[in-house]
């Protein structure tokens, strides 16, 4: 069964109104004197609907959010990723074992090939120049790496040093207009079916997960100077690096 083009996150949660704050503003009587500019709506209450149902037992679709691997033979000296190969991440990256199976660490058969002849075939390479970011807020960068993918899809992974371990704390993919990196999240946004809007998705470090998780899942208007290209099949992940990107090839 193929899985859905979109599926909202996990940890999107219904927002109530908020009481506006009143402004005050300096009146044209005495000077210093404050004017109010009225009295701020009521909150309004959020209302639960259909309170008899019963709750879920289960998540109807697997996000990949909370998903972990340890990446197999690979040292992170000093606990320094930018002493790492990416491509041989990338390589060690394909033996690795996730905490769980969700599927969204595979790739196609094609990418793995192309990745596993990096050294021989290098202008094939799907593994893009790697970027630094500290993501979790322990002051170590983590490396960020994309791996372009059929169908103008790219996988999205990011790697945390964990000692001299190296730890893949993010992975998804996705058919992506842009990746940014935005203080401590990844951003991404991709293609939406309806014209003229597209998904934004933040991803953002969890301590309590260990993990990256899709903290902030939208659908917003393409803004007026970018035509949104149109959606392709599939699951619906350059940026802002703290430094140059180095080669990844």
């Amino acid at each position: 069964m193929r899985r859905p083009h979109r599926v909202p996150a996990a940890t999107r949660t219904a927002v109530s109104a908020v009481a506006a704050l009143a402004l005050l503003t300096t009146g044209c009587g005495a000077a210093g004197e404050l004017k109010s500019a009225g009295d701020a709506p009521s909150a309004v209450e959020p209302q639960g609907l259909w309170p008899d149902l019963p709750p879920a037992s289960a998540a109807p679709y697997d996000y990949g959010e909370g998903e972990t691997a340890r990446i197999p033979g690979v040292r992170v000296t000093g606990g320094d990723v930018r002493r790492l190969d990416p491509v041989a991440v990338a390589q060690a990256g394909l033996k690795a074992r996730t905490n769980r199976d969700s599927g969204l660490d595979e790739l196609p058969d094609s990418t793995v090939r192309a990745i596993e002849a990096c050294r021989t075939a290098p202008d094939d390479c799907p593994v893009l120049a790697p970027y630094y970011r500290d993501l979790t807020g322990d002051g170590r960068d983590e490396l960020v790496l994309g791996i372009r993918m059929p169908d103008r899809q790219l996988a999205v992974r990011v790697y945390m040093p964990d000692g001299e371990r190296l730890i893949r704390i993010m992975s998804t993919y996705d058919a992506v207009i842009s990746v940014e990196l935005a203080g401590h999240d990844v951003i991404m946004r991709a293609p939406s079916v309806i014209p003229g809007y597209e998904y934004r998705t933040a991803w953002s470090w969890d301590d309590r997960q260990r993990a990256m998780l899709p903290t902030r899942d939208e659908i917003l208007r393409t803004p007026d100077h970018r035509k949104a290209p149109k959606p392709t099949t599939g699951p619906s992940s350059p940026a802002a690096p703290s430094g140059s990107p180095s080669g990844a090839r």
